[in-house]
């Protein structure tokens, strides 16, 4: 019955996203609804659990903080700033621009999440740069998709909380120990765009700019540093919780391991960078009651898709898991009987061919849980099948002909869209691809792998 309610789940959320072009969210609560009677009896008990799971999980409110933060720092112009000593520090290389769009992805990306929203927030400032630069429309389109789709990615990350509501993973995996290990394999995924860049670069022959055109890094530094005062946000909990000095923290009487163990850092991440935003951007923001209700009444119709998607994502999961999903994926393929290799390397074509028309976050929601399953029925470790699932499903922004990334960036440069299609397959999907096999077989290491 598990399997049966999974194809159904899927079947709805590609009919209503793709056929229909309704909201994701309104298809992931579509597709709850429906899955729900599959447990007879059950099934009123099914609705219960599967709500009560999602309406208590902290990763649902992470996600939601994470859109916020997002919007918050667009308004009070601290991505200007970040971008701004990035600028200063890659300015001189050949082919600058797009180094820049690189780390401009990954610095805006964790705070985003979203590969589109990631394109557009970067690609409108390394885009026009790269032009004047002398880069091909095409190649520049095709590097800037490829740069933002590093946003799913790179914790902390909308995709990351998805998989970490799957009850599953969160019952297998340690929010710090994943959140650590994610990002040592996003940053083969960086290492792949550099080499990428230098390619292009080198086939282009890219000059740098003169050094008068650019703003020296104690100028830039000046104005900005406080920018990245953000990411403390994200160190502070971490380094209490993980590492040398969580260890010295539980050894002192009064607070010992469990008090370390409640602080959720899938909580605290978010909660103090936007306290940090605040204080940082203060300035930019409205000064009166009015003017800050405002403020906060216009970034509702950014939770609006993400909210619900996340929250009823999490909630068919837990019915998923209800109706015996895991026992039916195992005894699929203790039946099918292929080798784990080849078991991960169809898994991550399929994954990539499904993540064509929808959205990283879609295809985690739509084959996430299933692909889990299957790997760790197969003999992966839950923190590698966590982490290559999410590493597949970030092709989601390369794979044409329905990524929003494609469309916008060439907008931004004004190139043909059909002309970056080859080119964002066989450059950036594909190795994305072989990356995560890479690191689902072991061969490229990853910390509590």
């Amino acid at each position: 019955m598990g399997v049966l309610a999974l194809v159904l789940f899927v079947a709805i959320l590609v009919l209503w996203s793709v056929k229909l072009k309704r909201d994701l969210g309104e298809a992931a609560l579509i597709g709850f609804i429906a899955i729900v009677p599959l447990g007879g009896s059950r099934a009123f008990e099914l609705l219960i659990q599967g709500l009560s799971f999602a309406s208590t999980f902290s990763v649902l409110y992470a996600a939601l903080a994470f859109v916020f933060m997002a919007y918050l720092i667009d308004k009070s112009g601290i991505v200007e700033k970040l971008l701004g000593i990035l600028n200063s520090l890659v300015g001189r290389l050949p082919g600058a621009p797009a180094f820049m769009d690189a780390l401009g992805s990954i610095a805006l990306g964790t705070l985003s999440g979203g590969d589109s929203g990631n394109t557009a927030a970067t690609g409108s400032i390394t885009g026009p740069w790269m032009l004047k630069n002398r880069w091909n429309k095409d190649i520049a389109a095709t590097v800037m998709v490829g740069n933002g789709g590093m946003a799913s990615v790179f914790p902390p990350t909308t995709s990351m909380f998805i998989v970490l509501g799957f009850a599953p993973v969160a019952a297998a995996v340690g929010v710090g120990e994943f959140y650590i290990a994610l990002f040592v394999a996003a940053l083969y995924q960086l290492l792949h765009r550099l080499i990428m860049i230098w390619i292009f670069v080198k086939k282009q022959n890219i000059q740098p700019f003169p050094a008068e055109e650019l703003e020296p890094l104690r100028v830039s530094f000046k104005k900005g540093w406080t920018s990245i005062l953000l990411y403390l946000g994200a160190v502070i909990p971490l380094v209490i919780t993980i590492g040398p000095l969580a260890n010295m923290l539980t050894e002192i009487p009064s607070l010992g391991e469990e008090a370390l163990d409640s602080i959720d850092i899938v909580v605290w991440i978010p909660t103090l960078m936007i306290v940090i935003a605040l204080i940082l951007g203060r300035k930019n923001l409205p000064g009166t009651r009015k003017g800050f209700m405002e403020f906060l009444e216009s970034s509702i119709p950014r939770f609006r898709t993400i909210g619900a998607l996340i929250f009823f994502a999490v909630a068919a999961s837990e019915v998923l898991t209800a109706l015996g999903l895991s026992d039916n994926i195992s005894m699929f393929i203790e039946a099918a009987n292929a080798p784990a290799w080849l078991t991960l390397l169809m898994l991550g074509i399929g994954i990539t061919i499904i993540a064509g028309p929808l959205t990283s976050t879609g295809t985690l929601t739509a084959v996430g849980l299933v692909s889990y399953e299957i790997l760790v029925a197969s003999g992966f470790s839950p923190m590698i099948s966590a982490i290559v699932i999410m590493m597949f499903a970030s092709t989601s922004a390369q794979m044409p002909p329905a990524s929003g990334s494609i469309y916008i960036a060439s907008g931004i440069v004004g190139s043909r869209p059909e002309k970056t299609f080859g080119m964002l397959i066989l450059f950036y999907a594909l190795p994305v691809v072989i990356i995560g096999w890479l690191i689902g077989m072991g061969i490229l290491p990853v910390w509590g792998g």
